[in-house]
């Protein structure tokens, strides 16, 4: 099936805008256009589009999306090449989660800190306690910084 790229933008959720700068910065090079070159996209452009939202998303540029997609126009000879890339985005996410994993713990104790001492009108009720008298679903905040 053929789209056009008002009816990508609908379906990916993609603007429009978006859709061409993605073709112009040359990330789309299998779109193609008709006669009078309207952008076309199939089924296997949106899949495209959907692997490249990833790799924004994960952290890489544009620039360096325009790498990978060069190199899935090489084919199977850029097949390791390929897979280093994903494997290399894979575990720089996996470490961005853990990071924000204890972000999130700190702002877990945090809010239970500050709605515990508001609760008793002091920060001395909560600043007293013993490690093991706070929650356990806020502990690993407590720990993190070390209170």
């Amino acid at each position: 099936m053929l789209y056009t790229v008002g009816e990508m933008a609908r379906e990916t959720g993609i603007p429009a805008s978006t859709l061409r700068y993605y073709d112009k910065e040359g990330l789309l090079p299998f779109v193609e256009r008709t006669g009078g070159g309207i952008r076309m996209f199939t089924d296997s452009d949106r899949e495209a589009l959907t692997v490249i939202e990833c790799l924004k998303r994960s952290g890489l540029s544009i620039r360096e999306i325009r790498s990978f997609m060069e190199m899935c126009t090489r084919g199977d000879e850029s097949l390791s090449e390929r897979k280093a890339l994903f494997e290399a985005r894979r575990d720089a996410v996996k470490a961005e989660i853990a990071q924000l994993e204890q972000s999130l713990a700190v702002l877990e104790y945090k809010c239970w800190y500050y709605e515990t001492a508001s609760e008793a009108g002091t920060e001395d009720a909560v600043r007293k306690l013993i490690p093991d008298q706070v929650p356990e679903q806020v502990r690993a905040g407590h720990e993190i910084l070390g209170a």
